[in-house]
């Protein structure tokens, strides 16, 4: 297989140039009386951009007074001239933009903004509005009954949707460069998430990656949701950690959202599980346009996947993944699924989510086995096709199971981007050779190892994945296929780590024979013939199912196997 080509986003750039120019418009949104002309007149003088209140240029584009073009027009023809105006003002030079009370509640708006601007509400207390505003002419809106009912209205609708804006700041009774300063501040610290596009020939999404995205995970997804409604799936170790964040982040944007939660472990991917989910989803009155969550590592993705695959004949997906194995495995690419008696998975269907947010800064609750579990895929994915990727883990990897977060986050990035290639290219594993079948290197080992241990958790996934993909290896060595310096590179690289490698990390003693039953019980057998990814050297993946049985016996033994 050559080399897949992929696009990685841009790493995110500091949002001042080294000169203390912005690089791109700040757009003010927030209520009349919040301030977004006093401060982004003075914002605008700091930074040497020039500043725009859309306001102003609505009037002149218009020739008459805002009142005037709501007495004549009425309120939606204003709106439509206002985001024309908005659109123009985008496309020009950067600025420092102050747009009225009711501009960011325009959809087309806000997604204008988002793809060529930062957003800053400035959020303030109704009170302090009422004394802002109150009795001061050309406020049309605030001629429709008492100001303050007005204004409580108005926020009361309004509030939900400006939390969707890129930052939040609150605003009370400070000064003018006391706001400045707050807003100044906030700016040289933000970074706006990396993403890595997902792109298929019915579907596209976008993986999002960054710190603290939980807690914004209302502003994230409230785009991408057909209703404002969702349903978390998640576990009751992350809700401990993480669900109030998300919790709250709906709430601000307006989202109700109720929680089913399961037990922790692989036995919650059971089909006991699945109907009992299932029957707790549906009680609570759920939609087509009601979207499901996941929150949670690879388990809580498969079984919530699964779920939304299934109900009501399919549901919007969104995954929150809080391991680094589901980060870069499991929530890109659509496949869910719940295991059987049989084995691992073997009751599934593809199910593309809608969005899927890495939210790097959970990776920091997790002990170092877990994150192990996770590295093991990473290294599987330079493997495969990218040996700039496998060079990349043996500089950073122990930066990574160290728990460093800028290499957590560029290790996910790198991960995803190349995931999303081969989703791209072979979404459904319809590939008669190499595609995303390949992402499977490794796991027919893997997964043996596991069906053995019967799931109990004492050998994880990702685990299994690397001791399955020093297997590969070896096996390729056996074949012909691969130099037997790339083994010792491998083997060198996972040592290093700590990671396992061998049958020799076990107390157990495991049967090669038996292994290689569980093998023929994988849902890619085909025709009787076990699907095995081999490799050619490191980035040169390939899968092949004419390995003898008795050479995979063999190779079991001498590793550490009985018969």
């Amino acid at each position: 297989m050559s080399r897949l080509p992929f696009s990685l986003s841009a790493k995110p750039e500091p949002f001042f140039s080294s000169d203390g120019v912005p690089s791109r418009t700040v757009v003010l949104v927030g209520m009349m009386g919040a301030g977004k002309t006093t401060i982004g007149r003075r914002l605008a003088q700091i930074c040497g951009l020039p500043f725009v209140d859309a306001d102003v240029e609505i009037e002149r584009a218009a020739g008459c007074s805002i009142p005037e073009i709501f007495a004549r027009h009425g309120e939606a023809a204003f709106r439509d001239g206002e985001r024309r105006v908005i659109q123009r003002l985008l496309d020009g030079p950067p600025c420092i933009l102050a747009t009225g009370g009711g501009a960011w509640m325009d959809a087309q708006t806000r997604r204008l903004v988002r793809l060529h601007a930062v957003s800053i509400w400035l959020r303030a207390p109704v009170h302090v509005l009422i004394k802002r505003v109150a009795g001061r002419p050309g406020r049309p809106l605030l001629a429709q009954g008492r100001p303050d009912e007005v204004l409580e209205r108005l926020v009361g609708l309004r509030y939900p949707v400006y939390a969707e804006a890129d930052i939040i700041i609150d605003c009370g009774d400070e000064t003018v460069e006391q706001g400045v300063h707050r807003v100044r501040e906030v700016l040289e610290e933000y970074r706006r998430p990396e993403t890595v596009h997902v792109a298929l020939s019915h579907h596209s999404y976008d993986v999002v990656i960054g710190p603290d995205l939980i807690s914004r995970a209302g502003a994230l997804l409230a785009p991408h949701l057909p209703q404002k409604r969702v349903v978390v799936i998640t576990d009751e170790t992350v809700a401990e950690l993480h669900l109030p964040r998300l919790l709250t982040s709906f709430e601000e944007t307006g989202i109700r959202a109720d929680v089913i939660s399961v037990p922790g472990g692989e036995e919650s991917k059971s089909l006991a599980c699945y109907a009992d989910v299932m029957n707790r989803l549906l009680s609570t009155g759920i939609e087509r346009k009601t979207t499901i969550v996941a929150l949670g590592g690879g388990v809580v993705g498969d079984l919530a996947g699964f779920v939304a695959a299934t109900a009501l004949r399919g549901l919007p997906f969104v995954q929150i993944p809080t391991t680094l194995l589901s980060q870069v495995d499991s929530s890109v690419g659509g496949k869910t699924g719940i295991n059987a008696a049989s084995g691992k998975n073997l009751i599934g269907a593809f199910h593309q989510p809608v969005a899927v947010l890495a939210d790097t800064s959970a990776l920091a609750t997790l002990p170092r086995r877990q994150r192990i579990a996770g590295y093991a895929e990473i290294v599987k994915s330079g493997l495969i096709a990218d040996p700039d990727l496998f060079a990349w883990c043996e500089n950073y990897g122990q930066n990574v199971l160290a728990g460093d977060p800028a290499a957590l986050a560029e290790a996910v990035r790198r991960a995803c981007a190349f995931k999303a290639a081969v989703v791209a290219a072979d979404e459904k594993e319809q590939a008669s050779v190499g595609g995303r079948a390949l992402l499977n290197l490794g796991h027919t080992f893997g997964h043996a190892l596991e069906a053995e241990l019967e799931y109990d958790g004492r050998l994880l996934h990702g685990e299994a994945v690397s001791i399955g993909i020093h297997l590969a290896m070896a096996l390729s060595v056996e074949m012909g296929y691969a130099p037997a310096e790339d083994l010792s590179r491998l083997d060198r690289h996972l040592r290093s780590l700590g990671m396992p490698v061998s049958f020799d990390w076990f107390r157990d003693s495991f049967s090669a024979e038996i292994l290689l039953h569980h093998m023929t019980r994988d849902k890619k057998m085909q025709d009787g013939k076990v699907a095995f990814v081999l490799l050619r050297g490191i980035g040169k993946a390939f899968s092949t199912r004419e390995i003898p049985a008795e050479t995979v016996r063999n190779l079991l033994v001498r590793e550490g196997c009985r018969p």
